[in-house]
């Protein structure tokens, strides 16, 4: 499978350097939203700690006093940008959207860093996206020859330039009638000096959720979010559904066809935090029902479960409960190690594993170990830790994944590597035991992961779930990548300008 041509030969020394030995999904990103609030931007920017999870390269926040807006976007976590007291007086106004990116689509430059905005004939707009547009491209090349000018390489531009198109009187409406043009997974949050607005795409693919405070609404990618700022959970923002949120309080639109939910299964699996509730499932209680069907499925004569911090914790409190084995802290995560750079021989990167992990070696020697992880990617990360439990004594390990083997790439907001570079699309499962020098291997199943999600089994015609990375049924169409692989040298209208911000 050839990948999407690149978006920008744009240089940007500003860029994130990346860890190439770094084998986890790289998260999506937060948004955040809140209406009718004094010191709005100091809640969003709680709120933006909480969502810390779904992405670590930049962060950004915008703000409206009714009149002005005020925005402050920076590479680097949110409690690094923003710092001091005078939070409030930059970021003034009584409603503020904010967001924490990792880059899945334009690449990690400081003019892709959200919100963005833009100056229509009504005002001003801000907007956040959590997700990827499959028709990106697409959309923006027609744009660009029908006279856009573009300041990004990223896919929220265009929804900016949709609604600047539009001729609908009402902005609520002109957005509207932008996301019809969309295609792929997102979730939005919109500022304007009236209004606060919130948009699920048609399948649900990416959460938002509603809150309250006091009197104020508040949107956000995960209720933990709303928990950090003392809000109360409302609902869902369901699927296919535009809110708006003003003095007259929250009225909801329903723009797109009906059609079945199909959230993100990974949302489950791996992104949301623990402690967040995501379309009515706890994640924490949805990640020990993975584990105990795993221990169903792949059961090994063992002595101890030992997780791989920390998304493996709750899968390996289910395993252990379904087996009636120990449950054991055998690796120790470092919360402090900060980003990780590319180092200069391979010795060094052998060795990198352990700035995160460390082996418990009370609990792993002499003991077979039984070792969860959510999921297994390129098994760079993988073979490392089996390495690192058997040099700490372990007699065998065996690795279990709490997920199906990962066979297909994302594209609705993961960034998942290409077909060729997942191991488990290249591999048998032998092969794969071999190469991560694990004594055995086990991954849940589709139908057991459909099972912890309180579902007898995955329903091929109609699936619940968003699930392509274990089916390769994809849930909509990939304009995108089906145009690059009928014309692989064709890169659009793209920058070609260097620029060192």
């Amino acid at each position: 499978m050839l990948p999407v041509p690149p978006l920008s030969d744009l240089v940007d020394t500003g860029a994130i350097a990346r860890d190439i030995e770094d084998d986890r999904p790289r998260l999506e990103c937060g948004v955040f939203g809140i209406y009718g609030m004094d010191d709005a931007s100091a809640v969003t920017v709680l709120g933006l700690h909480a969502l810390q999870h779904r992405g670590q390269e930049a962060c950004g926040v915008a703000s409206c006093d009714g009149r002005r807006f005020y925005i402050e976007r920076e590479h680097g976590l949110v409690g690094d940008v923003f710092t001091g007291s005078d939070l409030t007086q930059k970021l003034q106004g009584h409603s503020a959207i904010g967001h924490t990116r990792y880059s899945t689509a334009g690449g990690a430059f400081i003019r892709n860093v959200q919100p963005m905005f833009a100056d229509l004939d009504q005002g001003g707009i801000a907007i956040a996206h959590n997700g990827n547009l499959t028709n990106f491209m697409n959309v923006r090349t027609k744009l660009v020859a029908a006279g856009s000018i573009f300041q990004s390489t990223s896919d929220s531009e265009v929804i900016l330039h949709l609604v600047a198109r539009s001729r609908e009187l009402r902005i609520i409406d002109r957005f509207m009638e932008a996301l019809r043009h969309l295609e792929g997974g997102f979730a939005l949050v919109a500022l304007t000096r009236k209004m606060l607005i919130g948009a699920r795409d048609p399948l649900g693919i990416r959460p938002l959720v509603i809150g309250k405070l006091n009197s104020s609404y508040v949107l956000a990618s995960e209720t933990c979010a709303l928990d950090m700022i003392g809000a109360t959970f409302v609902r869902d923002v369901e699927h296919g559904e535009v809110v708006q949120i003003d003095e007259n309080g929250l009225k909801s639109y329903k723009p797109f066809d009906t059609r079945a939910a199909r959230p993100c299964l990974f949302e489950y699996v791996y992104f949301a935090r623990p402690d967040s509730v995501v379309n009515g499932k706890s994640i924490y209680e949805v990640r020990k029902a993975m584990g105990r069907q795993l221990a169903i499925e792949h059961g090994a004569d063992a002595d101890v479960v030992v997780p791989v911090p920390d998304s493996g914790v709750p899968a390996s409190l289910g395993f252990a409960e379904q087996s009636g084995l120990p449950f054991e802290l055998g690796i120790i995560r470092n919360h402090y190690v900060g980003r990780t750079f590319i180092q200069p021989t391979q010795h060094i990167r052998d060795l990198g594993v352990r700035k995160k992990h460390s082996p418990n070696r009370v609990v792993l020697e002499g003991k077979r170990v039984i070792l969860i992880d959510d999921s297994i990617v390129r098994g760079t990360t993988s073979v490392k830790i089996v390495r690192m439990v058997r040099e700490a004594g372990a007699k065998e390990v065996h690795l279990r994944s709490a997920s199906p083997p990962i066979m297909w790439p994302d594209f609705y907001g993961i960034d998942m590597p290409d077909r060729e570079k997942l191991l488990a699309a290249n591999h048998t499962l032998e092969e794969m035991r071999q190469i991560l020098e694990c004594d055995s291997l086990g991954f849940l199943s589709v139908d057991g992961l459909y099972k912890a999600m309180g579902h007898n089994r995955r329903d091929p015609e109609t699936p619940q779930f968003t699930d392509h990375y274990f089916t390769g049924d994809y849930p909509t169409p990939l304009t995108d990548r089906e145009q690059a692989l009928e014309e692989p040298t064709s890169t659009g209208h793209l920058s070609l300008l260097a620029s060192s911000n």
